[in-house]
């Protein structure tokens, strides 16, 4: 069945399509919707068959966490019975927003959601829409993005329905995400912060409120979603040319020797770098200075390039500072 198909205004929000939105979460649909970072694949993160169905609809491991979103703090009671005092600042800094925080989950959290795990992630969007459909429904919403498992990410409603066509009951179209990365994912950690996942918010901006931030590695990642190493890959290989010095003749070599394997060739490049891949099929990143606008471009080109047919995708890789760690991370994970 097709999903019903709403577009939605994020500034003059139609509240009967949000009305049926909330009515499906409390029976059991699956709804998709815009966030500020993706497009989300939401249900009742308090109904274990609810949630039941996102897995199902993306093919997602059943081991791989689902993200619980909220609209307000008084939420938090029914998500976990601990709030650290340390986490009180994250949340006054960085709620709403594309940050998410692991807790110590409540009984009320049921196992699926967070796949058995102990704790549960959650976050507080800032997207209008997405805490709009929260507060309607009553309920905190879990909502991974709204893709099969391990493809790009959906930053425009379009991509959403390319990948879960038939799978879902409705699809709020607010237009083109904002940020275009998922959010930050963040495990408290004595005094200081395991990022587990980096997103939205940068580390340098943990920095400026957290002693010490440390970026997680190997087993430590095993409470964070999107976990795997092979992650928001598109259908085409992607091999990654590490930012630095001769980073535009390592790239136009690793063309070379893969145009001889007759393989359909797409560069992803720096503004700087597009003009010395001339006669070639480049799609510019953004410019190298500039993380905000490479992070929301990323998933949408690798998106693009599939839909043209390209084999292999030779993509620049950009500066680890800002958004460009987030950047980076999932360029890698696209490459595998």
């Amino acid at each position: 069945m097709k999903p019903h198909v709403v577009k939605i205004d994020p500034h003059n929000i139609d509240r009967e399509a949000l009305k049926k939105a909330a009515e499906l979460i409390n029976n059991r649909g699956l709804v998709a919707f815009p966030t500020e970072t993706v497009y989300g694949l939401g249900a009742s993160a308090l109904d274990p068959r609810a949630a039941a169905k996102i897995f199902e609809a993306k093919k997602r491991p059943l081991d791989d966490p689902l993200i619980v979103h909220i609209a307000g703090l008084k939420s938090l009671d029914d998500l976990t019975d601990e709030v650290p005092q340390g986490v009180v600042k994250l949340m006054e800094r960085f709620w709403p927003g594309p940050l998410t925080i692991i807790f110590k989950k409540s009984k009320k959290v049921p196992p699926i959601v967070t796949t058995g795990l102990d704790t549960v992630a959650v976050r507080m969007p800032s997207g209008e829409i997405a805490r709009r459909l929260i507060m309607a429904a009553g309920v905190p919403i879990a909502a991974p993005s709204a893709n099969l498992f391990g493809r790009p990410s959906p930053t425009k409603a379009g991509h959403v329905l390319t990948d879960l066509d038939g799978r879902i009951d409705m699809l709020l179209d607010g237009g083109d995400t904002e940020i275009g990365v998922e959010s930050t994912v963040v495990h408290p950690d004595g005094e200081g912060l395991l990022v587990l996942r980096p997103g939205g918010v940068t580390v340098e901006e943990l920095e400026s409120i957290v002693p010490e931030v440390r970026v997680a590695g190997g087993e430590e990642l095993e409470k964070s979603p999107g976990k795997y190493p092979q992650h928001y890959s598109p259908r085409a290989r992607v091999i990654v040319v590490e930012d630095g010095p001769g980073q535009v003749d390592n790239a136009l070599r690793t063309a070379s020797e893969t145009a001889a394997q007759s393989k359909n060739i797409g560069i992803l490049a720096k503004h700087e770098h597009a003009d010395a891949y001339k006669g070639m099929n480049v799609k510019v990143l953004g410019p190298s200075g500039d993380s905000r606008i490479c992070a929301s471009r990323l998933f949408y080109i690798l998106r693009e390039f599939d839909a043209e047919g390209v084999d292999v995708i030779i993509a620049e890789g950009i500066s680890e500072k800002g958004l460009g760690l987030a950047v980076m991370n999932r360029l890698r994970k696209a490459a595998g």
